[in-house]
């Protein structure tokens, strides 16, 4: 994927609905900083909704200049999640791969 235009990075998990603010928090503190400081990072947003079954997923969505400035950030497979020592505790699913779109916004 190579473009002028702005890159959108996606990542869902589902956590049980009880360490929702604890994992709220975990992330904003790995997973968005790190996001953040990474150049070439334009913006970042965790998302969540609880879902019916006593589960929470998490969406995190991040907008980047270029696969470069995401490459800084998640290493040479850029399709790979990017994980945190705490997420194997609180994460019930995860997707292990993330998704990539152009941002279309004009």
């Amino acid at each position: 994927m190579s473009s002028s235009q702005p890159i959108v990075r996606m990542w869902r998990g589902v956590i049980r609905t009880e360490d929702r603010d604890t994992y709220l928090d975990y992330i904003a503190r790995t997973g968005m900083e790190e996001y953040r400081a990474t150049p070439g990072n334009l913006d970042a947003w965790m998302l969540s909704r609880d879902l019916p079954d006593g589960l929470t997923e998490i969406v995190t969505v991040s907008r980047w200049e270029s696969m470069e400035a995401i490459r800084a950030f998640a290493g040479d497979e850029v399709d790979r999640a990017v994980f945190y020592p705490e997420d194997e505790r609180y994460l019930v699913e995860r997707d292990v791969t993330v998704r990539h779109y152009l941002d279309s916004q004009r």
